[in-house]
């Protein structure tokens, strides 16, 4: 720009224009910067414009447009964003233009700064600064912002400085609104709460404090494992309800969500009855699966019926028990077919699919054998045989036993084995005689009854076919049983209802001084009859078990922590089990040299030196 070219006010503010707007997009999140030539042209133009020889010195025409700039910026961008907001959200929409406009001022006063050291400074203006603060304390919602202010400032004397009171008030409280069911009346609550910084937090206590104490009186009341199944009913049905309060009334607000997982755990890890919680939750499951356990509910009832189990299940810390209990009573149900819907299995427990795939090939294995008998005569094992086939690893493991079968199950096993050698060369089978279950053809004096017992029941009775008494010795020897089946077998046959043996003497106990006969005489009015054996408490196998894996994970913590920390504390070992566990398990690996005490601090633990252990040398 030569210095004789004269400046017209049109053409000036047009490039000051430009530089305003540019501003604009700056402070509205706008990634392009003022470089120091844009700054100087700026500055030069308000220079050459006051500094030209009247009529062409427009200093004051500038000073009056630097504050139309604000006045306009305010009506067309600041005001319509407060006025879309309402109460807390429009103040701080109101500190953010604040903080913007401020930027604006400082840096509109820079372009225009020859105006504020000799225009304004001759005449006694208001200065730049001071004219854009003013325009942004001039807006029009002085008054609205005023009532927005004496709101908040009255919310928090109402609902903070006496949330107790308010909370709980003995007829409008939350633990009254929730025992009366008021549902708007709590979404009301919630609404109001949910304008205060940090407002929700007494209301979510008091959610989860109710629950909670609803839900432990539910397992106080339980007195027997008859009841249990019954609470588990009122424990689902109690999640359905607040549930319902969490979505309906709290908008699904991650707060109450938290209260009531909190408040489930607390009281649906107690002992009750006895047993524990993963227990009685694998018998409800088995409950409604088994055949005849289900009558009143359709396919789709007990399918949302699981769904709420398995929801229940994520409360459940001793989530290993339930899976061993459930497996085991899963496993039973799948093999005696007492399952109602093996699909209902299947969308319970993915992760036990494979039994499901287990029974499916030993079904085809059923037909595979029928034809191989039906092409080999004379393989005929002279009985009817069904055998299941499952793989190993995923079903629960079982006692085998070197039973002496009688010659006709012999020689079915014989022909089994025979035909899945055939067409598995390289799998071994081994045979799990307590888990199968025999129809004998009994023949007493009144008429033939067909028995429905289990393996090791009938190879005990199929010894009196030739002999009419046999002593207890006798009958372990010719059988190959241990003392730990054989009383138990025995008083089945002899002391339940059933009476198929005599026994002398005749007593409730069986003893090893027992001798035993075939009663001729028993009679009962069904031509078939299901000989129970008496029920072992497995619980206490399982929890063996349980304990057991759970003995390999926080050795297996133990060392993770070890890896990253090369030493530790008892307080540092965050490994969820309860702490006696956990210190069981480290005096087992001091005692065993994977571990030692620290000298100074005899309650920090790191690896031993030199030792090839389970910790990496610290």
């Amino acid at each position: 720009m030569g210095e004789c070219k004269t400046f017209e006010l049109e053409q000036g503010w047009e490039y000051m224009q430009k530089g305003i707007t540019k501003l604009k997009g700056i402070l509205d999140g706008s990634l392009e910067q003022f470089n120091s030539e844009d700054y100087m042209m700026l500055y030069t133009t308000i220079y050459n414009m006051c500094t030209q020889k009247p009529p062409n010195d427009y200093s004051q025409q500038l000073y009056d447009k630097y504050k139309e700039a604000f006045q306009d910026y305010i009506n067309s961008t600041v005001l319509p964003s407060i006025r879309e907001k309402h109460n807390e959200f429009m103040l701080r929409e109101l500190m953010k233009r604040w903080a913007n406009h401020k930027i604006m001022v400082r840096w509109l006063s820079r372009f225009f700064h020859y105006l504020d050291r000799y225009f304004i400074a001759r005449r006694s203006l208001p200065p730049l600064n001071e004219v854009g603060l003013t325009c942004f304390c001039d807006l029009k919602v002085n008054s609205k912002a005023k009532d927005v202010v004496l709101d908040v400032k009255v919310q928090r004397e109402l609902l903070v400085v006496h949330v107790n009171q308010l909370l709980e008030k003995e007829h409008s409280g939350v633990h009254s609104l929730l025992r009366d069911d008021k549902l708007d009346d709590l979404s009301r609550m919630f609404r109001l709460y949910n304008k205060v910084t940090r407002g929700l937090e007494p209301v979510s206590n008091v959610f989860k404090q109710h629950i909670t104490a609803e839900g432990t009186t539910l397992v106080q009341q339980v007195e027997d494992a008859a009841s249990c199944q019954v609470l588990i009913r009122k424990i689902i049905e109690l999640h359905d309800k607040y549930m319902t309060y969490v979505t309906d009334c709290f908008q699904n607000h991650t707060l109450f969500h938290k209260a009531m997982k909190e408040a489930f755990e607390i009281f649906c890890n107690k002992t009750i009855a006895g047993s524990s919680s993963a227990e009685q939750l694998a018998t409800f499951c088995d409950t409604i699966l088994r055949k005849g356990g289900s009558d009143k509910l359709n396919d789709e009832a007990i399918e949302e019926m699981l769904e709420k189990v398995v929801k229940l299940l994520a409360y459940i810390s001793d989530k290993d028990f339930f899976a061993e209990f459930y497996r085991k009573k899963l496993a039973r149900g799948l093999l005696f077919d007492r399952s109602a819907n093996n699909e209902h299995e299947r969308s319970l427990l993915s992760k036990l699919k494979q039994q499901c795939g287990d029974l499916q090939l030993a079904k085809e294995h059923h037909s595979s054998f029928d034809e191989y008998i039906g092409n080999n005569p004379s393989t005929r094992p002279g009985i009817d045989l069904q055998v299941s086939v499952l793989t190993i690893g995923y079903w629960p493991s079982y006692k085998s036993s070197d039973i002496n079968l009688p010659a006709e199950m012999a020689r079915g096993v014989e022909v089994f084995k025979e035909f899945y050698d055939n067409k598995n060369k390289h799998r071994k089978l081994t045979w799990i005689f307590s888990l199968g279950s025999c129809h004998i053809n009994a023949k007493f004096d009144q008429k033939p009854i067909e028995l429905v017992v289990i393996t090791y029941q009938a190879c005990l009775l199929m010894l009196f076919n030739t002999s009419d008494k046999l002593s207890y010795p006798e009958i372990m020897t010719q059988s190959n049983l241990s003392n730990d089946d054989l009383p138990r077998l025995l008083h089945s046959l002899s002391c339940e209802k059933y009476k198929i043996l005599s026994k002398e003497p005749n007593t409730k106990i069986v003893t090893q001084n027992d001798s035993f006969e075939f009663n001729h005489k028993f009679n009962d009015r069904m031509r078939r009859i299901k000989v129970p054996l008496p029920l072992v408490d497995e619980r206490k196998k399982v929890v063996e078990d349980v304990h057991k894996d759970r003995r390999y994970a926080i050795d297996a913590a133990i060392v993770r922590i070890m890896k990253e920390l090369e030493s530790f504390g008892l307080s540092t070992a965050n490994l969820g089990p309860d702490i006696k566990a956990i210190k069981k398990r480290i005096e087992d690996l001091i005692s065993q040299e994977y571990l030692e005490r620290e000298k100074e601090n005899p309650n920090m633990f790191r690896g031993v030196e030199g030792y090839a252990g389970p910790v990496r040398k610290v």
